[in-house]
This record gives structure tokens, sequence and C-alpha cells, in this order.
């Protein structure tokens, strides 16, 4: 990959994280207050109330800010990577393609 496809995919990477981080990261955050505030969870539904178990939602949490966190940091690598950049210009003669200028 050259160095541009690098960033590119960095900035894809990090993106794609945050956004998945705030489209899917609401629910979390309401069960986070209900443990913090009251001690136990409630999953308000449209057919009505139903008692939750806290651990399996915090682990759950865990699991999803592991995912997301993975997304954003080999984003952020790709990124590094692609900055420092060093392929494009350490390409030996005999392996360049095109016409050689001799």
């Amino acid at each position: 990959m050259s160095d541009t496809r690098f960033i590119m995919l960095g900035i894809s990477l990090v993106f794609a994280g945050f956004l998945i981080l705030g489209i899917l990261g609401g629910p979390f955050f309401e069960f986070t207050v209900q443990v913090n505030e009251f001690g136990n969870c409630i999953d308000f539904t449209e057919t009505g109330t139903i008692s939750t178990d806290c651990g399996v939602i915090m682990q759950n949490k865990i699991i999803f800010f592991i995912v997301v966190m993975g997304l954003i940091s080999s984003g952020i690598v790709g990124l590094v990577k692609g900055y420092r950049g060093r392929w494009d210009q350490d390409v030996k003669s005999d392996e360049m393609v095109g016409p050689k200028k001799d």
C-alpha cells in the first residue's frame, strides 16, 4: 500500500469507530446512568418495563468499548504509518514499474 492509502484507511477507520460509538453507544450510556444512580437496570420497551441484569449489560458495554477502541486505534496506527511513509521512497530501482530512465 502506498502512503496515501494508509492515510485514507486510517481516516476511514477512525471515522467508522466514532460513528459506531455515536450511533450504537446511546443505550449503554442510559444503562450506566441507571446503575450509578439507582443500582438496578430497567429496560424501557414499547410493551412495558423489563428488569434486566446489570452485570450482563456492563459486560456487553465493555466488549462494545473494546471493539470501538480497536477500530479507532487501528485507524491511528494507519495514520501514523501513512504519515511516516517510507514505502514510496524506499523502492529499489529494479522493482520500479514504468519507463526506465537510463
